[in-house]
């Protein structure tokens, strides 16, 4: 199995850019759909965003245009850099994956019981 490591998250005023990234360690990632959730103070988690191992991309509606998933597989690691950040962006963001060769909606629907997850890395966004 997978692990997964977070990182990058931290304070950034609204409007501005961060990149938090997720690097994997115990398999090869290349074959992997890599998916970027985030969970808001109070509230559910929520799927954001994520990149099929054929580089394929989905994304919410509500980040479409401001963030981007890309992927390193030569690091093993999946970035999703982020612009033009909102307050409501604020929150704690996890990378996750399913079994090797899953389609988006796989790795889309994850609970948090099922696949590998990272530790979370937090995002706040001020006004």
């Amino acid at each position: 199995q997978v692990q997964l490591v977070d990182s990058g998250g931290g304070l950034v005023q609204a409007g501005g850019s961060l990149r938090v990234s997720c690097a994997a360690s115990g398999r090869t990632f290349s074959t992997y759909t890599v998916g970027w959730f985030r969970q808001a103070p109070g509230k559910e988690r929520e799927f954001v965003a994520a990149i099929h191992w054929t580089d394929t991309t989905y994304y919410i509606d509500s980040v479409k245009a401001r963030f981007t998933i890309s992927r390193d597989d030569a690091k093993n690691t999946v970035y999703l850099q982020m612009n033009n950040l909102k307050p409501e962006d604020t929150a704690v963001y996890y990378c996750a994956t399913g079994p090797p060769l899953s389609s988006i909606v796989k790795v889309s629907t994850l609970t948090a019981r099922e696949g590998s997850w990272g530790q979370g890395t937090l995002v706040t966004v001020s006004s």
